[in-house]
Parts: C-alpha cells; structure tokens; sequence
C-alpha cells in the first residue's frame, strides 16, 4: 500500500512558474515508475509526464515537453514537477500516481495502483 500527497499548486500569471511535489508514503514506491496527470474542467483526464524509479528516464507529453521538467528524490520518496512558461490552458488539478506495470507512460501495460487527491493549478491570462 501506498498513500500520495500532492502540494505546491496554487495561483499564478500566464508566463509564471510553480513546483509541484507529490510526497509518497510507503517503501515500495521507491520501485515503480510515478507519474503526473491533469485534469482541466469540463475535459478528460490527461497525462502529463512520468519517471522511471530510478529517476533515468522520463517522459513528457508534448503540450508540456521544453515547459516541464519531472524528477525524483528516492531518498525522500517525493515526485517533483517543475513548471514553467504556465500557460492558461495548463489549469487543472493535477494528480500524482504510481505506475506498478509500466514504464509510467499511459499503455495496455500500466497499472496505475495509488493516487493522490489532487491539487490545483489556475494560470490566470
């Protein structure tokens, strides 16, 4: 078992920067692939980027790929999501999540097995 909390969302200008983290609780975390999704208003649930569990490789989607930038801290056990150049569009909640299958990007493989409950980013125009 594993609980996810996320922090750092909040308000901000259009150009404007924030750090999301995603603190994990749980040894076996450290193993598996963890991975940030968003949700916009109104709109499905989008994936955003992921880690592999040693903080190797990553992935972005490309409506944030030269904006974003994902890590890890394995010692913390914390998922982090540098953002920058926020864009309106990038309003949503965005959700933290642990991949135990894939490689944490979205496919017939993944399994994402804990969540977080969330936190908010509003780009403001």
């Amino acid at each position: 078992q594993a609980q996810l909390v996320e922090s750092g969302g909040g308000l901000v200008q259009a150009g404007g920067s924030l750090r999301l983290s995603c603190a994990a609780s749980g040894s076996t975390v450290s193993r598996y692939a963890m991975v940030w999704f968003r949700r916009a208003p109104g709109k499905d649930r989008e994936w955003v980027s992921a880690v592999s569990w040693d903080g190797g490789s990553k992935f972005y989607a490309d409506s944030v790929k030269g904006r974003f930038t994902i890590s890890r801290d394995t010692a913390k056990n914390t998922m982090y999501l540098q953002m920058t150049a926020l864009k309106p569009e990038d309003t949503a909640t965005y959700y933290c999540a642990v991949d135990t299958k894939g490689s944490g990007v979205p496919t017939l493989e993944s399994h994402f097995a804990y969540w977080g409950q969330g936190t908010q980013v509003t780009v403001s125009s």
